[in-house]
């Protein structure tokens, strides 16, 4: 393809530049500047528990010298395993600084996801949450991992809290047992012993990898996106042009997208790192203990996700008073519905500005304006140095004018190198130093992109990936269905939500019930069908494969037609909708499974 023109160049800030003098640096290289040049500011505030940024360096590099001494080699994957804690954010820095490749992994995957991930990253040294050792136990033949370190949340505590902990969990029969022996399964503070301390610098930033980030794919298999250091800090010096005010003073992150996501990790953990700022980690999205962080520690700058916000929006009392302290606020994994901007705006004074991004560009490639015009529904204009074309879904080939839809692709430094051991899957998206992805979108006049809907059978809810040909194979295995199909439908907080279309085989008899029983047995919970329909037959093609897109178009209808009779009522027979009060639930993955008593309370709460 000739070179292309860029409109959107016209309406960046002034105090942004698109051509940035990238520095090649290794990622931990922002937690040295920022011990170096902020040693005594807070770092990290959990609780009654904080640490400041000489500290969180210093321990650091002595887990980074313990890693080492358990084996661990550069260039080795090291997979961390936890919810959004402050051993979260210490694991992560000290895996990097070890010389090692960190593999966030999800605590709420189920052992069939573990064995996948664990096994095709070669992961021999696991750092894990003691509530998820049950779930380790069982699969611990089956996965590569020698050697455990295994925290608990009270190691996030100070006293008291981190006694009460122990004992409420106790209590509550939620005491984990796990058989450390001290060689194999060790406890997090042995990490944290000695004086030897270890920076191992990548031998060169643009090629060594530092993360291994999975994600899925159509077929549903899980893959690992390489990213190399410097894809991470050209991320987070792309972030600085497009959000020219931050560090203009301490800033102050509040955590609650979980740093196991690549958005979380980049803009919640990395991104505040690179200027000095506290990073405020909640384990667990429950709105109101969201509000009680936001009003106790007045954090400047909000990552979130849309299911986030309209959560929020639900809780009563709100009052302006309760984000008083927000300067930004941020939006991403997922389309926001305007009408929850404009909601948002109204109640907290504070304008959340969307982006976009996907794993495959580490993430973030859109952002809209700071101070410029910003576009209700527009992921905004492309990041710096990030070139991106509008082309025809047939071939990926024929740019397209303003307007018109099709596959949106994009080259930038922020692109991944490729996906872990499948050379012909990077093939596939990475052609001619553009990847290609599956996006299907349109771009105005001004350079203003927006997605339209997606060339892949993806579904997104609450702002995760949710592939649906493993939803089928799994409902596929069930001796009683002859046929089954996943597909997302429109949902007002979620974005989407999984349907599945269920056959039986003859004189076969299921309920409902029975089916998402056995999902919950297969399925990470953000995966789970939250309607069931049986059918008895699917729409195919002439050779055989499901109509996923004429599902869709049915419910779409469905929807438009119940909306023309402003039929309001809250459709339930039929259904396996897990709502409350029509308030959103908690995005999946947001710590949901990470027990209530994280956060110590006594009073009754209102989610």
């Amino acid at each position: 393809m000739t070179d292309i023109a860029r409109p959107w160049l016209e309406h960046y800030d002034k105090q942004a530049s698109f051509n940035i003098n990238y520095e090649h640096i290794p990622v931990f290289e922002y937690l040295d500047r920022a011990a170096k040049n902020y040693p005594r500011r807070t770092a990290i505030v959990f609780r009654n528990w904080k640490m400041n940024y000489k500290k969180l360096h210093e321990t650091t590099e002595i887990m980074a010298a313990n890693l080492r001494r358990l084996g661990v080699q550069p260039g080795d994957r090291v997979s961390v395993m936890l919810p959004n804690l402050p051993q979260t954010i210490i694991a992560y820095w000290a895996v990097l600084k070890s010389g090692a490749v960190c593999v966030m992994t999800n605590p709420l995957y189920m052992e069939t996801e573990l064995i996948h991930q664990l096994g095709d990253a070669n992961c021999r040294t696991m750092i894990v949450l003691d509530h998820l050792w049950p779930k380790i136990k069982s699969v611990r033949d089956r996965i590569p991992v020698e050697k455990f370190v295994v925290t608990s949340i009270s190691d996030g505590l100070s006293f008291p809290l981190n006694k009460l902990y122990k004992f409420k969990a106790k209590k509550n029969s939620l005491f984990t047992d796990v058989p450390f022996d001290g060689r194999r399964i060790l406890p997090w503070k042995a990490m944290l012993e000695g004086r030897e301390r270890i920076s191992r610098p990548p031998a060169d930033p643009r090629t060594d990898t530092a993360l291994l980030q999975y994600t899925g794919g159509t077929t549903g298999i899980a893959k690992g996106v390489v990213i190399t250091h410097s894809n991470m800090t050209a991320n987070v010096q792309q972030a600085h042009q497009m959000l020219h005010s931050l560090g203009d003073r301490q800033e102050s992150f509040v955590n609650v997208l979980p740093f196991f996501h690549i958005y979380g990790l980049t803009v919640g953990l990395n991104l505040p790192t690179s200027i000095g700022a506290t990073m405020l980690p909640v384990p667990r999205f429950v709105p109101q203990d969201l509000l009680k962080v936001i009003k106790k520690n007045k954090p400047t700058i909000f990552p979130g996700a849309p299911a986030v916000y309209a959560a929020l929006l639900h809780q009563k009392n709100l009052s302006p008073k309760d984000f008083k302290s927000l300067d930004l606020c941020v939006s991403g994994s997922a389309p926001i519905p305007v009408e929850i901007m404009r909601q948002f705006k109204k109640v907290a004074d504070c304008e959340i500005v969307e982006g976009y991004g996907l794993t495959e560009a580490s993430p973030a490639t859109h952002f809209n304006p700071l101070s410029g015009v910003k576009k209700y529904g527009s992921i905004g204009l492309p990041m710096p140095d990030t070139d991106c074309q509008i082309v025809d879904m047939d071939v990926g080939q024929v740019p397209l004018p303003p307007g018109k839809k099709g596959e949106l692709i994009i080259r930038g430094p922020q692109v991944m190198k490729g996906y872990w051991n499948r050379p012909d899957e990077t093939a596939n998206v990475l052609r001619n130093g553009w990847l290609y992805t599956g996006d299907i979108a349109t771009m105005d006049e001004e350079g203003y992109f927006f997605i339209v809907d997606r060339k892949k059978d993806l579904i997104i809810s609450s702002g995760y990936n949710i592939y649906p040909r493993e939803i089928d194979e799994v409902l596929h295995e069930h001796e009683k269905i002859k046929d089954a199909v996943a597909v997302g439908i429109p949902h007002a907080s979620r974005g989407e939500i999984v349907k599945v279309y269920v056959v039986l085989h003859e004189g076969q008899t299921m309920t409902k019930s029975e089916v998402l029983a056995y999902c919950r047995q297969m399925l990470a919970k953000y995966k789970l069908p939250r309607q069931v329909e049986f059918r008895d037959e699917l729409p195919k093609t002439m050779v055989g494969k499901v109509l996923r897109r004429a599902l869709r178009a049915e419910e779409e209808e469905k929807a438009k037609s119940k909306a023309s009779r402003q039929d309001t009522r809250q459709e339930t027979e039929g259904t396996e909708e897990l709502e409350l009060n029509n308030v959103p639930e908690a995005p999946e993955g947001l710590g949901k499974d990470i027990p209530r008593e994280t956060a110590l309370e006594t009073e009754p709460r209102d989610e």
